[in-house]
């Protein structure tokens, strides 16, 4: 099928045969894949480079919370071989070398055109083509929209009183300059104490006169024990990569190999529950939480996890106030992304750096020269706000999107985000969304729920090219029916009891839905598999020329 001709009635537009919005690991793979159908694609970065996440995420101590050797693409052999990891959870810079070295290894950059933002896109039933429109005042006509604008990508501020008057530097850590920051001699205020301030706050300490963190709801984090990756454990992942590979996708919840659980945690002793968790501190990172099998689903048996953590807290800090304002005690942990750090608690023992309650004594005001929280004023050189993101759909809900009939998906998400698999949404024929809210995505290793996407589109594709169709969306019933079955499951767990950027509580007025899909990675790739065996079971495909789909 060659590229898409523009209508003759419309303007003149450039044609592809599928716009992709997003230059991340998403983006890369999949313009990848549709070069390998012989499709023509364009890529629309917003960014001046690719690597999304980790091109925009560059605050101090930025780092993987997935292993190096598995946090990496697994499609191509010669790839995975050749790229040498240099420690055990990769940071910022060598994850984004990673992907400007794909990006030039399957020379991508020729379809990507960047500073381009992807403002609005509207489809036109009667040709089955969207006519996509981007900031540099152009429109692309294309039959395939796919957004690849990630999970985590659009950078939140609160909307703080007197913020234009601070006459001080201000950051977010997920928007951060591109150059190093030094802030020697400063008095520095962190905004939040999510993963990226877990992550910064011990790094700025050491430079600044003075560090202010502004804590409204502490976090459980467990230590990275970073290190150099050795020769032989490198060599050990390379000699059996594929069917490590395959384990992950096919035997772990998350898609990331480690040890796994065989008991609930209430089956053991106390002796027995302590010796566990220390295993799990001793190894260090996310997999903590697989100490146990029902950590997640089981109240007691998560109870006796925050317990032991919170007496890691008490034991590392010295001051008892802080130590227990530090403990988290309003949800399970795990509920919310569990973080991971190198001496973050530690931190709070120096002389320079202060944990301000905001909870208690809440921001009332930026200030010319620092803010005022409670009824006293600090006073501050630099701001750094490490508060987040609009999680899941904020990246989608910024492009102005017209399905069907004119409806937007902006209308159609005002109670929520209703898709299919996370993969589409009904009446937005051949809008497919990566990594999409109702998808493993965020609860998961995302290169591996990446990869399945992207090969789950690409196979889709060339099902429809091969039988003469140019057109799919999913059902309206089997979409209701997947968003309840997320909705049910995730209901099973503890998650809902966190307010979690998982449930949108970090953004005023975003609906509490629990976005993710919970079901784990195995059961979620069997349901997308047998669905497109069985010719795509609840979607509509057809043709331009036929009528379109009920």
């Amino acid at each position: 099928m060659d590229a898409l001709q523009p209508n003759s009635a419309a303007p003149a537009l450039r044609s592809h045969d599928a716009v992709i919005v997003g230059a991340g690991f998403g983006g890369l793979y999949m313009l990848h894949r549709l070069r390998g159908l012989g499709l023509s694609a364009r890529v629309f970065e917003q960014g001046s480079g690719v690597g999304g996440t980790w091109y925009w995420n560059r605050y101090p101590g930025a780092r993987c919370d997935v292993e190096s050797m598995q946090y990496s693409y697994g499609f191509s052999e010669d790839l995975q071989q050749d790229w040498q990891w240099s420690e055990r959870y990769a940071p910022q810079p060598e994850i984004l070398r990673y992907a400007n070295h794909v990006a030039d290894r399957f020379d991508l950059r020729r379809d990507i055109q960047f500073d381009t933002g992807v403002t609005a896109a509207r489809f036109d039933d009667a040709s089955g083509t969207w006519s996509v429109s981007t900031s540099d005042g152009a429109e692309t006509a294309a039959r395939y929209l796919i957004l690849a604008t990630g999970c985590l990508s659009n950078a939140r501020i609160p909307d703080f009183p007197g913020l234009d008057d601070f006459a001080g530097k201000t950051y977010h850590t997920g928007h951060w300059p591109h150059r190093t920051i030094d802030f020697t001699g400063q008095r520095v205020g962190v905004i939040g104490t999510g993963s990226s301030a877990i992550q910064s706050i011990p790094i700025i300490a050491e430079q600044a006169a003075h560090l202010f963190v502004f804590q409204r709801t502490a976090n459980f984090s467990v230590p990275a024990h970073n290190a150099a990756i050795s020769t032989d454990y490198a060599a050990s992942w390379k000699s059996d990569y594929a069917a490590r590979r395959r384990r992950a996708r096919e035997e772990t919840r998350n898609g990331i190999l480690t040890v796994v659980p065989d008991k609930s945690a209430m089956e053991d002793t106390a002796e027995g529950r302590r010796a566990a968790y220390e295993a799990g501190w001793a190894r260090g990172g996310i997999s903590f939480m697989s100490s146990y099998n029902d950590l997640l689903l089981n109240k007691e048996a998560n109870d006796t996890a925050c317990d032991f953590v919170r007496g890691k807290i008490a034991e590392i800090v010295r001051d008892p106030a802080v130590a227990r304002l530090l403990q988290p005690n309003d949800h399970p942990i795990g509920s919310k992304r569990i973080c991971v750090d190198t001496d973050y608690y530690a931190t709070f023992n120096r002389p320079n750096v202060t944990l301000v309650n905001v909870r208690a004594e809440p921001i009332e005001r930026i200030l010319p020269n620092g803010l005022r929280a409670g009824a006293k004023e600090y006073a501050l050189d630099a701001i750094v706000f490490a508060t987040g993101f609009d999680a899941m759909t904020g990246s989608v809900a910024k492009i102005d999107i017209h399905g069907r009939d004119g409806r937007t998906l902006n209308q159609k998400w005002v109670e929520g985000p209703r898709c299919h698999l996370g993969l589409m949404s009904a009446g937005f024929p051949n809008l497919f969304i990566i990594t999409g809210p109702g998808s493993p995505s965020v609860l998961s290793n995302m290169i591996v729920s990446i990869e399945q996407h992207v090969d789950w589109i690409t196979d889709c594709i060339a099902h429809m090219r091969a039988r003469g169709l140019d057109r799919i969306e999913p059902t309206v019933a089997a979409e209701d029916d997947w968003v309840a079955h997320v909705n049910e499951v995730a209901h099973r767990t503890l998650y809902p009891q966190a307010n979690s950027w998982y449930m949108g509580a970090n953004i005023p007025g975003k609906p509490r839905i629990f976005m993710p899909y919970i079901g784990g990675v195995p059961a979620y790739r069997q349901i997308c598999a047998e669905i497109a065996a069985n010719d795509y079971a609840g979607f509509s495909l057809s043709s331009a020329r036929q009528a379109t789909p009920a």
